[in-house]
């Protein structure tokens, strides 16, 4: 008997209760983590036991997590690098340079149009666009 893992049901459970942003900023992502937790007062981190490895044209892609436990609270924020080396983590979305997935918790729509208002202030960014989860083709490529 083989048991099939089944994908699609994995991408729905990990995105139950979620909100993922797009961001479009030419700042290193040091510097981007730096600005969010100056004006938010985050502390994201970087995560290296969650980084996402892609295996593509016979080579390994690392893509870099940064992390953010809200306190007094299951919400966590992550923080992903779209791209590496000329890679892309979500290849439809190849104008995006970060990927903000909120989880763990119910966010409202304040909060949420808070946290994008503040990013926007951020100097070098772009755009801030909320993604919704029929948009995105390779959910499989977010879970960690």
């Amino acid at each position: 008997m083989k048991l099939k893992l089944d994908l699609d049901d994995l991408a729905d459970d990990f995105f139950e209760e979620t909100h993922l942003l797009g961001i479009v900023s030419p700042i290193k992502d040091y510097q981007f983590c730096w600005h969010i937790n100056h004006s938010l007062r985050f502390d994201f981190r970087i995560n290296n036991e969650i980084e996402i490895q892609l295996y593509r044209k016979q080579r390994h892609y690392y893509f870099q997590i940064f992390e953010y436990r809200q306190p007094n609270s299951s919400l966590v924020h992550y923080l992903y690098k779209n791209q590496f080396d000329g890679e892309y983590l979500l290849p439809e979305f190849k104008h995006l340079d970060y990927l903000w997935l909120l989880k763990g918790d119910l966010v409202s729509s304040d909060f949420l149009g808070s946290i994008v208002s503040n990013i926007k202030t951020i100097h070098g960014v772009q755009l801030v666009i909320e993604l919704t989860n029929e948009k995105i083709r390779n959910k499989g490529h977010l879970i960690f």
